[in-house]
């Protein structure tokens, strides 16, 4: 997989450059979630829900419900599983 960058500019406007290791949508929730950490870092991994403004960019929100880390725990453990196959 190629690596892919995003830039997350903090409140303070500081950029900030973090490793997508992967996105999807839930059929669920009907939200688009993005899971992702430092580069170089494999232990502490973050996620969010996002949304696209333009071509650009877009909005990272926070997840809140229980339900939802839940669902993107067990996209994550089904992504680490896949990557020790390989």
């Amino acid at each position: 997989m190629k690596d892919k960058i995003m830039r997350i500019v903090d409140e303070e406007g500081n950029e900030q450059a973090y490793e997508i290791l992967f996105t999807f949508t839930s059929d669920v929730t009907k939200k688009s979630y993005v899971v992702y950490k430092k580069p170089g870092d494999s232990e502490e991994v973050y996620a969010s829900i996002y949304t696209v403004k333009d071509d650009e960019g877009g909005d990272l929100l926070p997840i809140e419900t229980d339900a939802e880390y839940d669902m993107v725990q067990e996209k994550l453990d089904a992504f680490r599983d896949e990557e020790d196959d390989e």
